[in-house]
């Protein structure tokens, strides 16, 4: 089973990829393109070139886990990035907003850090 945590490290591929890839095509884009260990523990988030689907990479320890998402109707409408660059990083609410069909740049939460100032300190 495959739980988004805060702590974890979320790649978005920007540019949309050609799902025939299976686990292993996606390794591959993920090792050259996004320059990432496909085996690190992160999570890796695809788009189908026509934006119905995403697909979810991740491993586990024991082995790959592909999630594969496709909208019965309509497409995402909001996909994150810059044109232009490879990758980019999201939040854990991030994707939750994002595979719900959201714009994960126009969430709103609590930063996941904040410094501590002590009393008298200012």
């Amino acid at each position: 089973m495959i739980q988004l945590t805060p702590h974890m490290r979320i790649l978005v591929a920007v540019e949309p990829q050609d799902f025939r890839r299976g686990i292993d095509g996606l390794c591959r884009v993920c090792r050259e393109v996004l320059e990432a260990d496909p085996a690190g523990g992160s999570v890796f988030v695809f788009r189908s070139k026509r934006g119905t689907a995403i697909r979810v990479l991740t491993y586990d320890g024991r082995g790959f886990w592909l999630c594969h998402l496709r909208l019965s109707q309509g497409r995402f409408r909001h996909w994150p990035g810059q044109k232009g660059a490879a990758r980019c990083e999201l939040l854990a609410h991030q994707l939750q907003v994002l595979l719900a069909g959201g714009d994960p740049e126009a969430t709103r939460a609590a930063p996941l850090w904040r410094p501590i100032v002590a009393a008298g300190a200012m």
